[in-house]
């Protein structure tokens, strides 16, 4: 893994029954991302085509997306061209034709279509318009394994526990989010992270929809709960997060040699990766210091990427 590796959270503000637009939007901010270094860009709950279901659910049969579609084919091109992989939450229409999806489509830096998240926890009026999905797959790429939920999903522990027992580091939660459940999304953003010891990366969608208001509040919460990183208002805007932030602390008692003990350590890593957490504290002047692990974070060199964060001083 990149030992520089940076994810970006869009917090889209979208134009209803308008996907068109809203992925030609998209696809600049894609480009804005990658050059600021981003790797990964995730975009919230069906940003293609806004959330509120008495407008976009009697438009689905001619705005859901397929995945040979022209506007999947779009993103695929902004995806490639700019080096980064791309998380896109829109309604898709698969086999069956008139069955819809609310969706998540993983996008690699390529160009190609890996896989798809369906959601599963659907909310009120998405019962009238969504199949509930069946599968919660986790994610290979270049620099983590990742997992996905989208927003009501992470009312309930299974999905998020499911995708960290199958290996997932960072679990993406792209959202639609009202502001009158604002309390409920802090609460769950930092429950799902701390239960399973891994980064939520919860990107909200930002706007007046109907009667409708979402109000952003995108944000990563590492695995204590605590927000990371975070938007800074209700706007349109992208945060972004360096997710290889660790770094030993110095003159530690625990002897780090390159030996053949070492290697043996550095071949079971690769081939089984780290399953006992290493042990970090957040340090004053940014990113994280490792207190236990740091023969693990040798093996794995440059990234130590599973670790349980300490409130040791």
């Amino acid at each position: 893994m990149d030992n520089n590796v940076k994810i970006a959270l869009v917090q889209f503000q979208s134009k209803l029954n308008c996907p068109d637009e809203n992925v030609e939007k998209a696809c600049g901010m894609i480009a804005q991302a990658a050059s600021q270094g981003a790797k990964i860009v995730c975009f919230p709950e069906l940003f293609s085509t806004g959330y509120n279901l008495d407008i976009v659910g009697p438009k689905l049969p001619e705005i859901a997306e397929r995945l040979d579609g022209p506007r999947i084919a779009k993103l695929c091109q902004a995806a490639k061209e700019n080096g980064c992989y791309v998380i896109a939450p829109v309604a898709t229409e698969r086999e069956v034709k008139g069955v819809y999806f609310n969706s998540a489509v993983l996008i690699d830096d390529e160009g190609h279509v890996v896989g798809c998240y369906d959601k599963h926890h659907l909310y009120s009026l998405e019962r009238f318009h969504f199949r509930m999905g069946n599968d919660i797959p986790v994610f290979d790429t270049k620099y983590d394994k990742i997992g996905i939920m989208i927003c009501y999903d992470a009312g309930f522990p299974e999905v998020a526990r499911l995708l960290m027992l199958q290996g997932a580091e960072v679990i993406f939660m792209p959202s639609a989010w009202r502001v009158q459940d604002k309390d409920i999304w802090d609460i769950n953003v930092a429950q799902r992270a701390l239960e399973n010891l891994c980064y939520v990366a919860a990107v909200n969608r930002f706007g007046q929809e109907g009667e409708t208001y979402l109000f952003g509040g995108t944000k990563v919460a590492n695995s204590r709960g605590t927000t990371v990183a975070e938007c800074t208002g209700e706007k349109e805007e992208i945060v972004y997060l360096n997710l290889a932030e660790l770094h030993p602390f110095k003159n530690h008692p625990f002897g780090v040699r390159d030996d053949a003990e070492m290697q043996g350590l550095v071949e079971s890593v690769k081939a089984a990766g780290v399953n006992q957490p290493a042990l970090v504290r957040p340090r004053e002047d940014g990113g994280y210091e490792i207190i236990a692990g740091h023969r693990r974070g040798q093996a794995n060199s440059p990234d130590l990427r599973i670790c349980r964060v300490s409130s040791a001083t």
